[in-house]
């Protein structure tokens, strides 16, 4: 976590107006997440983060869920995003990762991974480092996963870099009872 406090606070149910009610319908019922409750209050705008990010998360996306949870902690941890960290591995646990994949994503390519899981996270870090995937990884991934999936890689790493920045600059803090790793705590 970069703040400890947010500079933009999640809108409360009394702050909330028909905007923001209409941008927030699909999230009901129940709890409403602080990030999704933060880009309220710009209602337009999480109107259209909804239908891409539905999309990255969705089955349309053809990276199977948990390489694509593989990808999504790598950036949040690469990007030190503790809210989008926290909150993707419990995702990712539900996706099939071990407690032990998810401390290994931390580590990098080299803590053990098959050919495809390295694939992914070295693909990853370069997109996270220089916006572009070398051709020998490209080649790599191609053994893998499809054009289309890795077309959805490059999708996924773009759109939770996006989140790690918003969630990073506006200090989005975790749920009540969650716990942000220790290497993601604020410094």
């Amino acid at each position: 976590m970069r703040l400890d406090k947010p500079r933009i606070a999640p809108m409360t149910d009394a702050e909330m107006g028909p905007e923001q009610h209409e941008a927030l319908k699909e999230f009901g019922p129940g709890p409403i997440l602080n990030i999704f409750r933060t880009l309220a209050r710009a209602p337009k705008a999480l109107s259209r983060f909804n239908a891409w990010g539905g999309y990255v998360l969705s089955r349309r996306n053809d990276l199977p869920a948990r390489e694509r949870e593989i990808v999504i902690l790598r950036v949040g941890y690469l990007c030190r995003s503790g809210y989008e960290f926290t909150q993707h591995t419990r995702i990712g646990l539900q996706s099939g990762l071990t407690a032990d994949e998810i401390e290994r994503i931390k580590r990098g390519v080299d803590a053990g991974w098959s050919a495809a899981d390295a694939a992914l996270i070295r693909a990853t870090d370069e997109l996270h480092a220089d916006q572009f995937i070398t051709d020998a990884t490209w080649g790599e991934l191609g053994r893998h996963f499809t054009a289309k999936q890795c077309m959805d890689l490059v999708f996924t790493v773009g759109q939770y870099t996006q989140v790690s920045m918003m969630l990073n600059t506006f200090g989005v803090q975790v749920e009540g009872d969650q716990v942000v790793d220790p290497e993601l705590k604020v410094r």
